[in-house]
């Protein structure tokens, strides 16, 4: 038994030994790997690589992750693709991620593996969406393509992933459709910026078709607020790009170039003015009111001043102090988890679902324009339809607040499952801009999802 404990003990300790010698050899080789970086060719750096990996296994996977937080250092772009059903969303999806995989690197995605999303669970809602990346030269795109017109409406309102652009997809053969103009239309009202047209399944049609088709969409894009006459228009075929044929995957990558072109680089949350809802408030004795919560965007610093708004006057106060887990920071960024301490103010002064932030940059309302969703039966949603004055709770970032809804004219009520661009009044005034997204609730429940379109008073 103890011979047996022995060998075990010795077996260990050599296993530890060797891993070890693992690490420093692979420390070591790295550091000739960077070393040599500065003064190597491109085509020495590969050649370098592939020469050390291909001895050391464990030095390749450490050059794989390497090579991939390159990629993530490169700006990130959310963009997702939007259109009629049937006009080839997922297939254009699955072909960007193969031709730019094929010509820049990445992982290729068949139409199956797109078009079999799990669902998922945000804001209380279940939605579809299968989440794919591809790069260029330039960018790492975050890519969201959500299956069937239902999801897409979903996504846009509860903001899974907030879009920098959309990829509008339309058939050559159908031109614009019914789902085409909504889904427009509700991207102009939740504020997605920018959009590039794929005319697909251009090898079913002629010259002529393609030319009108596209003068039917850059005309659509103009009736509802888009620079029509400007946005890039891509002429090609996603499924012919996926089969490998070289003329439509051409096509593929100009749509890439298009994206890269087009879309302005996303502004950093770092670099918005500096946003906190108050999560909690706490008083510490010999120094002050201290509010906890997550620092939405921008950055706070030790002097800084910032306004707290929401629910009562405004006021004005200064930061003098930055904590995160027990430490003193000179400042905080978006992201962090903090506490900070404010000069002069009591507890009983700030409520948890005020905010605190840079002066002049968001006010307080309490009347405005949303877009909604509602969430049909079989997501949990209202049994009956909504009528006006329906009077739920609105939840926005860490509290609810009581309010009443306005139906559109002409509407006299709003079933399970519908969109609606309605107006709310609240009974307090709460720290907004457009472009909030925030939750409906009823007795505990989700029953909607909503994104601020436009404030009233």
């Amino acid at each position: 038994m103890r011979k047996t404990m022995s060998e075990k003990s010795q077996r260990g300790t050599v296993g530890k030994i060797m891993a070890i010698r693992h690490i420093v050899g692979i420390a070591v080789i790295l550091a000739v790997v960077f070393a040599a970086q500065g003064e190597a060719k491109d085509a020495d750096k590969v050649d370098l690589y592939t020469r050390l990996a291909s001895t050391n296994m464990w030095l390749r996977r450490a050059i794989e992750k390497l090579e991939h937080s390159r990629e993530v250092t490169k700006p990130n772009v959310n963009v997702g693709t939007i259109g009629q059903e049937n006009h080839g969303k997922t297939t254009l999806t699955a072909a960007l991620c193969t031709t730019l995989a094929k010509k820049y690197g990445g992982k290729p995605r068949s139409v199956a593996s797109i078009a079999n999303a799990p669902a998922e669970k945000a804001r209380g809602i279940i939605i579809r969406n299968s989440h794919v990346e591809y790069n260029t030269p330039k960018r790492h795109y975050s890519h969201v393509d959500s299956p069937g017109n239902v999801n897409i409406i979903k996504n846009m309102i509860i903001g899974v992933a907030k879009l920098d652009a959309a990829i509008l997809v339309v058939s050559a053969k159908e031109g614009p459709m019914p789902q085409t103009k909504e889904q427009v239309l509700l991207a102009r009202k939740v504020g997605i910026p920018r959009i590039v047209v794929f005319l697909n399944k251009c090898d079913l049609v002629d010259k002529e078709r393609q030319e009108l088709v596209e003068k039917e969409v850059r005309e659509l894009l103009s009736s509802y607020g888009f620079p029509g006459d400007d946005i890039p228009v891509i002429r090609g075929s996603a499924l012919g790009a996926l089969n490998g044929e070289e003329k439509w995957e051409a096509k593929i990558v100009e749509l890439a170039e298009a994206l890269d072109s087009y879309i302005p680089e996303p502004e950093k949350a770092v670099d918005k003015p500096f946003l906190m809802p108050v999560e909690d408030i706490f008083t510490i004795s010999g120094r002050g009111t201290v509010v906890t919560g997550r620092i939405e965007r921008g950055i706070i610093k030790v002097g800084d001043e910032v306004e707290i708004v929401g629910i009562k006057d405004t006021a004005k106060t200064t930061c003098t102090g930055v904590e995160m887990f027990q430490k003193q920071l000179d400042k905080g960024i978006a992201g962090d988890n903090v506490g900070i301490l404010l000069k002069g103010t009591k507890k009983d002064e700030v409520k948890r679902g005020q905010v605190l932030a840079k002066p002049g940059t968001i006010t307080a309302h309490t009347k405005f324009q949303a877009e909604v969703y509602v969430l049909g039966t079989d997501e949990g949603g209202p049994r009956m339809p909504i009528f006006n004055g329906y009077r739920p709770q609105f939840y926005f970032r860490t509290t609810d607040v009581t309010g009443s809804v306005q139906l559109p004219k002409g509407t006299e009520m709003v079933m399970p499952g519908d969109n609606v661009l309605l107006t709310i009044t609240l009974i307090n005034r709460i720290a907004m801009e457009k472009g909030l997204r925030f939750a409906i609730r009823e007795g505990g429940r989700t029953v909607g999802a909503a994104i601020v379109t436009k404030i009233l008073a």
